[in-house]
C-alpha cells in the first residue's frame, strides 16, 4: 500500500470521525444492557433486540418520509426502534424474571427469534436492496466546529451522536446518583435485601431490562436510519453479541463503555478505510480483506482479555443471570 495515503491529515480526521460514528450503536446497546445486568438480569439476546430495533426504525422512516410526517420521519423512525426493542424486552422479562428460565438459552433463542422476524418482515415488505431512507443531516456545532483539526473530528456529526454521549451520562447520573438506579444495583447485589427493604424485585428487573432494551433497539435504528440509511440481513455483524463483551470490559460502568465502543468504532473504521484503499491500484491486494473484516472483533477480543486480567476491578452484580424466588435471602 501508498503510505502517502494514510500519513496525511486528511486521512487522520476521516478516520476518527467515522470512529465515533460507528461506535455510536454499540455504545448504546452496551448502555442498555449495563442497566439490565445491574439489576442481575442477563439478556444475551442483544443482537436479536438490534436487528428488531434496526428493521422496525427502518420501516417507519421509509413509510413515513414521503407523507406529511416527512420532517420528522426519521425520529419516528428511531423510536419506533426503541419501542420494538422494548417489546422484546418484555419478552425477555416475562422468560427471565417471571418464569425464571435459564437466561443464557433465553438470549440465545431471542437472537434467533430476533434475526428470523426482522429478515422475514423486511423480505414481505421490500423484494430487494434497493429501499433508502433520507437520514439526518450533520449538525455543526456553533464555535466549536471551527476549531482545525479538533472541530471537524468532534463537532461535525448528525444529532444522534450528541444525543449518545449525553446518554452516557445520563446512565451514570441514573445509576449512581438517583433512588432508581440504588433500587436497580439494589437487586442486582442481593434481591432478598431489597425485597425486606421493600422493593418489588419482578418490578425493578422488568423496568431496568425494558429500559435496556429499549437502548439496544434505538441503537439498531441508529445503524439502520441514519447511518447506513438501509436494511439487509446480517447488516449488524454481531454489535450485539460485541455490546455484551464491552460490558465486562467496561466493568458495568458507563465511562469506560464510552471507551470501549470508541475502540471498536476506531478499529471498525481502520478496516472500512484501509479496504478502500487496498482497492486504489497503488495498493490493491497487499492486505486480504477477509483480515480487515476480523480486525474490529479481535481487536475487542484482546481489549477484553487485557483488561480482565488486571486486578482489583469492579466484579459482576453478585446475582447476575441468577433467577430469584420471592422470599429467599
Amino acid at each position: 500500500m501508498d503510505w502517502s495515503l494514510v500519513l496525511n491529515w486528511a486521512f487522520v480526521i476521516a478516520l476518527f470521525t467515522a470512529a465515533i460514528r460507528l461506535a455510536v450503536p454499540v455504545l448504546l446497546a452496551t448502555l442498555g444492557e449495563i442497566v439490565t445486568e445491574r439489576s442481575g438480569v442477563m439478556n444475551l439476546g442483544l443482537d436479536g433486540v438490534m436487528v428488531v430495533g434496526g428493521v422496525s426504525g427502518f420501516l417507519v422512516a421509509y413509510f413515513l418520509q414521503g407523507g406529511p410526517l416527512a420532517g420528522i420521519s426519521q425520529w419516528l423512525g428511531l423510536l419506533a426502534g426503541a419501542a420494538a426493542g422494548m417489546l422484546m424486552g418484555l419478552i425477555v422479562a416475562v422468560f427471565a424474571v417471571t418464569l425464571r428460565a435459564d437466561q443464557v438459552i433465553t438470549g440465545v433463542t431471542l437472537v434467533v427469534f430476533g434475526h428470523g422476524v426482522g429478515n422475514y418482515i423486511y423480505r414481505q415488505q421490500f423484494s430487494s436492496l434497493t429501499a433508502r431512507t433520507n437520514g439526518l443531516p450533520v449538525f455543526e456545532v456553533p464555535l466549536l466546529s471551527r476549531i482545525p483539526v479538533i472541530g471537524d473530528i468532534l463537532f461535525k456529526h448528525d444529532a444522534t451522536v450528541y444525543i449518545t454521549v449525553l446518554l452516557v451520562l445520563l446512565v451514570w447520573f441514573f445509576l449512581s446518583r438517583t433512588t432508581w438506579g440504588l433500587n436497580i444495583r439494589s437487586v442486582g447485589e442481593n434481591p432478598g435485601a431489597g425485597e425486606t427493604s421493600g422493593l418489588r424485585v419482578a418490578a425493578v428487573r422488568y423496568g431496568a431490562t425494558l429500559i435496556g432494551t429499549a437502548l439496544a433497539g434505538f441503537g439498531g435504528a441508529v445503524l439502520t436510519v441514519v447511518q447506513l440509511r438501509m436494511f439487509r440481513e446480517g447488516i449488524m455483524g454481531g454489535r450485539g453479541w460485541i455490546a455484551v463483551a464491552l460490558v465486562i470490559f467496561a466493568r458495568w460502568k458507563p465511562e469506560l463503555a464510552l471507551v470501549g465502543a470508541l475502540l471498536f468504532g476506531l478499529a471498525d473504521a481502520v478496516q472500512y478505510r484501509i479496504q478502500a484503499l487496498s482497492q486504489v491500484g497503488r495498493g490493491a491486494g497487499t492486505i486480504p480483506y477477509e483480515f480487515l473484516l476480523m480486525l474490529p472483533y479481535v481487536l475487542t477480543i484482546l481489549a477484553l482479555l487485557a483488561r480482565s486480567n488486571r486486578r482489583g476491578q469492579v466484579q459482576a452484580p453478585e446475582v447476575l443471570g441468577r433467577p430469584y424466588v420471592k422470599g429467599e435471602l
